[in-house]
């Protein structure tokens, strides 16, 4: 009888650890083997005004953000680092494509986009559309956003997001996030075994 509560108990704590981990990974960013994967989709509107779709950027590893241009904090500070993996890649950064979605596309309209984007890096493609189009392609990252008031920004309003980058392949499928801060060193060298 103790020997079946000693495995029944040593079971337990396997799931534990399994649950723990599982939750551990999601936390740190994600690979594709350990969560359902998905294919994102979308059609935006990209910084030089053409519409495109997930299909549009197919053969290329994409690291994909979705933001705002009156972001104060987590948005200049992710397309900085965006720019810092980029310089780092080197000649591989030819294969993979920096895109940046707005989630306030009542402010950020083109123009404004374009001119956001351009601050940080050329290789960084920002995209745009209509309230839906923006919604249905967070949905389809499932990533989160809302607005919420806020008397001292602009407008009188600002925006709650997914502060993490998803890492899509070539094929398009989702591989994996890096979450808020990670050191462009350790995407340059995710992105460099992979490619």
């Amino acid at each position: 009888m103790k020997t079946v509560r000693y495995i029944l108990w040593g079971l337990a704590l396997l799931a534990l650890v399994i649950v723990a981990g599982h939750q551990l990974s999601h936390f740190l960013g994600t690979d594709a083997e350990n969560v359902d994967g998905f294919q994102p989709a979308f059609t935006l509107v990209n910084h030089q005004g053409d519409t495109v779709s997930e299909a549009t950027y197919r053969g290329n590893w994409a690291l994909v953000f979705f933001g705002f241009t009156n972001c104060p904090d987590i948005c200049p500070t992710t397309l900085a680092e965006l720019a810092d993996v980029m310089d780092g890649l080197g000649n591989s950064a030819a294969k993979v494509t920096p895109l940046f979605i707005t989630i306030d596309p009542e402010r950020d309209r083109v123009e404004t986009v374009a001119e956001y984007v351009s601050a940080f890096h050329p290789s960084i493609v920002g995209l745009t559309g209509t309230d839906k189009q923006v919604t249905e392609a967070a949905d389809s990252f499932k990533a989160y956003f809302e607005r919420v008031p806020q008397d001292s920004a602009p407008d009188g309003y600002t925006m709650g997001h997914t502060s993490a980058v998803y890492l899509i392949s070539p094929e398009g499928h989702f591989v994996r996030t890096f979450q808020f801060r990670t050191p462009p060193e350790m995407i340059i060298e995710d992105l460099k075994e992979r490619i």
